[in-house]
């Protein structure tokens, strides 16, 4: 296959393959010049297929694949003996130049595993990290790590902050803010690995270091890459989704109570739409792991089918962009400093 051609994990997440094969058609729709190759088990495939209206065959092919990898399977079991997972396969096709992207809402650390055993990290780079962009009071900043990393020493959250930095300035951002996440802001604060890296990090003339940034921080928009291990980036993330749409679920509560309430619902109903639309956590879904050789993009398990479509389309934007080419050359310059 030519041109923008993704390879899709169609046995991953929480909801199996209807979903993801459903989201990839409208995709199709979506993006006129995607290709995409669905993995996994073909006979699944294609029955939903035969449910779809409207599939352009010319630019969707299956790749079959025997074995799925489970949500609770350990990334080493994954590793070791399912040789024939929809994941690896989808993989080994970015590996092999088939494709140009993977995209998969299944086992986080499984991925990370594979995506490292197969495509391999980049030079300098001990451990790959997962990024997504997250909304602000004046646009929008950029997370990572988001759980591929549970335990990081201080010289990886400095890699972490070299990735995220070269990532932004690929999307435009000409000399992105970088900080690392913190309980506050004075130099005292934070853990032996947060203190060590901001040392190395205030010494290194081609990265806009800024110092810590605590989690209010973060949505105020205070920098354009926020660094962090996974653990609390993974935690950060989902408490941030699950505000999101307690907030949303109230204001329908508030707004749903009697007369005046319906008439105020009925007022507000323009601005709520556009907050809906800035806000809603499907639009922000997809994350990309930064540090491999290769584009390989994140959705959540849990994720709907608009929120896997916004999946592949950063799957898409990413290989438009050239990331993963243009990466290694940032990281090289940084590194030849």
């Amino acid at each position: 296959m030519t041109g923008s051609a993704i390879a899709i994990d169609a046995m991953g997440g929480d909801f199996g393959p209807r979903l993801v094969v459903c989201a990839s058609v409208k995709s199709l729709e979506e993006h006129p010049r995607l290709r995409l190759v669905l993995v996994g088990d073909s006979a699944i495939i294609e029955s939903i297929l035969a449910q779809c209206s409207q599939v352009d065959y010319s630019r969707l092919s299956i790749q079959h694949a025997s074995e799925s990898i489970a949500m609770d399977d350990l990334p080493a079991q994954a590793l070791r003996t399912k040789s024939d997972s929809s994941m690896r396969v989808a993989l080994q096709l970015v590996r092999d130049r088939q494709v140009q992207a993977c995209v998969s809402a299944g086992n986080t650390g499984a991925l990370m595993a594979l995506a490292k055993h197969i495509l391999h990290p980049l030079p300098h780079i001990e451990r790959p990290a997962i990024m997504t962009a997250l909304p602000t009071l004046n646009g929008e900043t950029h997370l990572l790590d988001l759980g591929a990393n549970v335990d990081v020493s201080a010289q990886q959250l400095v890699q972490f902050a070299l990735m995220g930095s070269a990532a932004v300035q690929i999307q435009g951002v000409a000399n992105p803010r970088v900080a690392l996440l913190n309980v506050g802001r004075e130099a005292i604060k934070g853990n032996q690995q947060v203190k060590q890296a901001a040392a190395q990090l205030q010494v290194m003339p081609h990265i806009n270091y800024i110092g810590y940034v605590e989690g209010d921080g973060v949505f105020r928009g205070d920098a354009d890459v926020v660094v962090c291990d996974g653990f609390v980036g993974n935690v950060l993330l989902k408490s941030s989704e699950g505000l999101a749409t307690m907030i949303a679920a109230r204001i329908k509560q508030r707004l749903g109570r009697g007369p005046r309430a319906w008439l105020l619902a009925w007022l507000a109903a323009p601005l709520l739409r556009v907050l809906r639309s800035e806000l809603a956590p499907e639009r922000y879904n997809g994350a990309c792991l930064l540090g491999v050789d290769g584009v390989v993009v994140k959705s959540h398990g849990n994720a709907s089918q608009q929120a896997f479509q916004a999946a592949i389309t950063v799957a898409y934007k990413a290989v438009q962009e050239d990331l993963s080419e243009r990466l290694q050359q940032h990281l090289q310059a940084l590194n030849s400093v």
